[in-house]
This record gives structure tokens, C-alpha cells and sequence, in this order.
């Protein structure tokens, strides 16, 4: 069996268990911030703000450095490394005694959550160029399953304190890289490794031996500017669904979980065999498509059943990630997988950053003006500004040959 088949579901458990250790302490995250900060719930809700972007920052500067490493001495050691961080930073988090030691663990936890760029690389390595987009699928729908299994573990375990959650996630983390080191091999050939340099290892240094392809540099500002758009969910849904339909914490919750299932089974079941029949720019542009006219629904709708119906039709943006993620990697030669995975984690920090500010102060400047969708309304702007940027910059454009760019 070849060494991709025999890593890949090794890899994919990894990234299944990583999203579900952080799902996990979500519920119990706000209590635990009161607890040690002696604080109240609006205080820790801003606290919580501030780790989430010192969290950002870690893993966009951690994304090209992991990627690079991945690429000089292999994919192995630096997810097993990444899994031992991470199961370090929750054991730490669960005895963390102040504020600052919760920071540290959040900023350790966005370095090595950095572990999708070497992840994706495995998938790259031993999948042919033309079916990489499906492949990159399973990775996006095993985030999306973490995504709804995550916070119901956790508020399972809550009954046992606030800090049990953190210490199921420092097993599993420390269980999946045992399982690493024991069964999975590497997939990155001594023959394709390269050099790590650190002019390299930043966003600009992982990108830039694309940038000779036309397609190349406004297939990436699509991509930014869709991860802009997408953001609205986490930033925004509780507060408008609140606002919108007066629905409970208990409500948003099973409408979170409702919207990980359906992507989880769109990027299992359906981004790998459409994408596979249609191609990456068609499946790229029907994702953009139904992701606006999703937001813009969501814009303007007053009963909560229309929620849950639009989100099979938005659940069709799961195409966009794998479609960007296999035209991009067939750019890039096979030493070079790993730095250019890790540039799109970072591209995606960025947004994590960015998004969350411009989406809260959208919402917010609707309430003033008594529209109460504009957070989606302005996402369904970008959306739109992303899929205008493929179709006249990316479409029609010729590709190169598969793996084309040697390294620079």
C-alpha cells in the first residue's frame, strides 16, 4: 500500500482531533475565564476576543515556518511534533492558575495548529495532480465533523469542572501522535526535500514562486477575500440569530451543530465526486455562487425555518476551499508543498483577524439603522467581489502543467 494511503487516515484523525480539541473547551471556556480572571461575563467575553487574536497571530506566523520544516526534513516530524505541542498546551491549560498562563496556552495552541499546512501536504505528496481538490475535501469535511462532535463532548464533560475538557483534549492530542510515531509513514521523498531558509518561511516567501503565473496571484486575493466573507458565521451568528429570531443559547447551539453536519457531509460525500466530474474552476465559481446568494438570503430573512433551510445552498461553498487549495498545488512542484499549504493557514489567519472586527462593526451599524442583516449583507459583498475576481481574472485563463514550478 502506498505511504500516502497508509498516512492519510492517520492524518485526517489528526486534524479530526485537533478541531475537536479545540471545539471541546468552548463551553467551558467563559467560566474558566471568569474563575481565574475574577471577572465577570462581559469582561471574559472581551479576554476571550484577545486570545483569539493572539491565537490569529501565532498561527499565521507559525504556518510558513511549519510548512518549510515540513518540506526540509519531512511531514512526520512535524505533525507528531505539533501533536505533542498541542497535547503539552491543553495539560498545561488545565492547571493553567491566572490569565497569562491561559494567553501562553493560546498562543502555543495557534503554533502548532499550524498543523493543516503539513497535513494538506501529505494529502498532496502521493495524490495525483487532477484529483488533489477531492482530496483536499476529506480534510475540510473531518474540520467540519471536529466541528460538531467538539462542543458536544465538551459540554459533557463540563459536568465534570470547567477544566476537564482541557485535559480529554491533551489525551487525545498526545494519543493521536503516539499513533503517528507507531503507524504513519512518511510521505516526502528525500529526493524532493529542500533547503530551509528563512527569507522563505513568511506568507510572501511561501507564495512567491507562484506569483510568475498569471492566475496565480488573483486566484489567492479570491481566496482571501471569500475567507473575509465566510468569517461572518463565527463573528456574527449568535448575536444575529439572538437579535433576529430571539432564539436561546441552547437554539444557536443546535443551529451551529446543524451547520458543521452539513458541511461535514458536503466535503465527505459530495465536493470529491462533483469536483471530480465538473473540475476546480467550475466547482470554484458554482461555490463562490451559492455562498453569496446564501449570505445575501440570510441578509433578509425574518423566520428562523428559512436559516435552516438556505444552509444546504450555502454549504455549497465547501467547493472554494478544495478548488482553490488543488489549483494552487498544482502550481507548486513537490518540494514545495509544504511551504505553500502553510501560506494558506497564515492567509487564513489573517482573515480570522480582520474579518471578526469588520463583520461585529457591520452588524452593529445595521442595529443603528434598524437592519439587522447588514453583517451578511457586506459578506455577501465580498462573496460576490471573489467570484467577479475568478471569472475575469482565473476562468478562462491557461494553467500551467501540473507541478510546474520548480523550486525558486
Amino acid at each position: 500500500m502506498p505511504a500516502t494511503s497508509r498516512a492519510m487516515p492517520i492524518v485526517l484523525a489528526a486534524v479530526l482531533i485537533d478541531t475537536i480539541g479545540f471545539g471541546i473547551v468552548i463551553p467551558v471556556f467563559p467560566t474558566l475565564l471568569q474563575h481565574l480572571g475574577h471577572i465577570d461575563l462581559e469582561a471574559a467575553t472581551r479576554v476571550a476576543g484577545y486570545m483569539l487574536v493572539a491565537f490569529a497571530l501565532a498561527q499565521f506566523v507559525a504556518g510558513p515556518v511549519l510548512g518549510n520544516l515540513s518540506d526540509r526534513f519531512g511531514r512526520r516530524p512535524v505533525l507528531i511534533a505539533s501533536m505533542l505541542a498541542f497535547g503539552a498546551d491543553y495539560a498545561l491549560m488545565a492547571v493553567a492558575p491566572s490569565l497569562a498562563w491561559l494567553f501562553v496556552g493560546r498562543t502555543v495552541a495557534g503554533i502548532a495548529g499550524a498543523v493543516y499546512g503539513p497535513a494538506s501536504s501529505v494529502i498532496a505528496d502521493g495524490t495525483p495532480p487532477d484529483r488533489r481538490s477531492a482530496a483536499f475535501g476529506y480534510i475540510s469535511g473531518a474540520f467540519g465533523i471536529g466541528f460538531v462532535i467538539g462542543p458536544a463532548i465538551g459540554g459533557l464533560l463540563a459536568g465534570f469542572g470547567p477544566r476537564a475538557p482541557f485535559i480529554a483534549a491533551a489525551l487525545l492530542a498526545l494519543g493521536n501522535a503516539a499513533a503517528m510515531a507507531v503507524a504513519m509513514p512518511e510521505t516526502h521523498s528525500r529526493e524532493n526535500r529542500r533547503a530551509f531558509r528563512w527569507r522563505d518561511a513568511h506568507i510572501v516567501g511561501a507564495f512567491k514562486p507562484l506569483f510568475a503565473i498569471r492566475i496565480a496571484a488573483p486566484l489567492l486575493a479570491a481566496c482571501f477575500v471569500y475567507q473575509l466573507a465566510h468569517m461572518v458565521y463565527p463573528a456574527t451568528w449568535a448575536f444575529w440569530a439572538t437579535i433576529r429570531f430571539h432564539w436561546s443559547p441552547t437554539a444557536i447551539g443546535w443551529s451551529l451543530a446543524y451547520i458543521g453536519l452539513v458541511m461535514a457531509v458536503m466535503q465527505a460525500a459530495v465536493v470529491g465526486p462533483v469536483i471530480a466530474r465538473i473540475g476546480d474552476r467550475r466547482a470554484l465559481v458554482i461555490g463562490l455562487a451559492a455562498d453569496a446568494t446564501g449570505f445575501l438570503l440570510f441578509a433578509f430573512i425574518g423566520a428562523g425555518w428559512q436559516a435552516y433551510a438556505i444552509m444546504p445552498l450555502a454549504a455549497l461553498s465547501g467547493f472554494v476551499g478544495p478548488a482553490v487549495n488543488g489549483l494552487l498545488s498544482r502550481m507548486a512542484g513537490p518540494e514545495r508543498q509544504g511551504a505553500l499549504q502553510g501560506g494558506l493557514g497564515s492567509l487564513g489567519s489573517i482573515a480570522t483577524i480582520i474579518s471578526p472586527l469588520l463583520m461585529k462593526q457591520a452588524l452593529a451599524a445595521g442595529l443603528d439603522h434598524g437592519f439587522v442583516g447588514a453583517a451578511f449583507l457586506l459578506a455577501a459583498l465580498l462573496a460576490f467581489a471573489a467570484l467577479i475576481i475568478v471569472l475575469w481574472k482565473v476562468l478562462d485563463r491557461v494553467a500551467p502543467a501540473p507541478d510546474a514550478i520548480a523550486e525558486a
